[in-house]
C-alpha cells in the first residue's frame, strides 16, 4: 500500500504545473518593460529574435517620391524605400501608439550603430507618473538597448528609425513616436542610405 501511494504521488508531482514553473526572481530587461509582448505570447512560442515577421519584399510603388526616398505609412505599417521605375522596398514596421503619431517630411542627419539611448525627460517624467518606474538618463548600445542594432535619427527631432530584436512589435503602434523595424531589417536599410536621405511620414 506504501508503493502505490508513493508512486501516486510522483505520479502527482510531475503533472503539477508547480513542477515546471519558472524560477523565481527572474528579472525584465528594460527592453521588456518599455515593450512587453501581447497577451498571445506564450501561447504563440514568439521569442526575441532579430527577423521581423513581415517579410520584406519588393513592391510596386507609382507614388511621385525620388529614387532614395523614404516614405512612412503609419497607417499600413510598413517602410517603403523609392527604388524608382515605379518600385520600391517594402518593410514591416512599428509605429507611434493613439497619441503619439505625427507626420511630415525632413531628412536623416544622423546615422549610428549600436547607439546608445537617452530617453526624453518628458518620457522619464511620464513613464514615473504613469507607471512609477525610473528610466535611466543614458543606456548603452547593445543587445538590450530600445534602439536595437541601428538608428537613423530624422532632422532635429526627437524620432528615429530603429531597430529592435522583438519582432511582436512589427505591425503594430506602441512606440513613442518612433519608427521600429526589426534588426535584420533596419541593417539592411541602413547601409543603403545615407545622411541627406529625404523621409516622409504620412498616416
Amino acid at each position: 500500500m506504501k508503493k502505490i501511494l508513493a508512486s501516486a504521488a510522483v505520479i502527482f508531482l510531475a503533472a503539477s504545473p508547480l513542477a515546471h514553473a519558472a524560477p523565481q526572481g527572474e528579472q525584465k530587461t528594460l527592453l521588456q518593460m518599455l515593450f512587453p509582448p501581447s497577451e498571445n505570447y506564450n501561447r504563440m512560442n514568439h521569442r526575441r529574435s532579430d527577423k521581423s515577421p513581415i517579410k520584406r519584399k519588393v513592391v510596386k510603388f507609382e507614388d511621385k517620391y525620388g529614387e532614395g526616398t523614404i516614405v512612412i505609412d503609419t497607417s499600413d505599417r510598413r517602410l517603403y524605400h523609392v527604388l524608382g521605375k515605379g518600385k520600391a522596398m517594402a518593410y514591416g514596421i512599428g509605429v507611434g501608439r493613439e497619441g503619439f503619431t505625427w507626420q511630415g517630411s525632413n531628412k536623416i542627419t544622423r546615422k549610428a550603430e549600436w547607439p546608445g539611448w537617452t530617453p526624453p525627460q518628458v518620457m522619464r517624467d511620464r513613464v514615473k507618473r504613469q507607471e512609477g518606474r525610473v528610466l535611466p538618463a543614458y543606456m548603452e548600445g547593445g543587445p538590450d538597448n530600445p534602439l536595437g542594432a541601428r538608428a537613423m535619427y530624422i532632422g532635429s527631432t526627437i524620432y528615429r528609425i530603429h531597430g529592435t530584436n522583438q519582432p511582436w512589435t512589427i505591425g503594430q503602434a506602441m512606440s513613442s513616436g518612433c519608427i521600429r523595424m526589426a534588426n535584420e531589417d533596419v541593417i539592411d536599410l541602413y547601409e543603403k542610405v545615407g545622411v541627406g536621405t529625404r523621409v516622409v511620414v504620412r498616416n
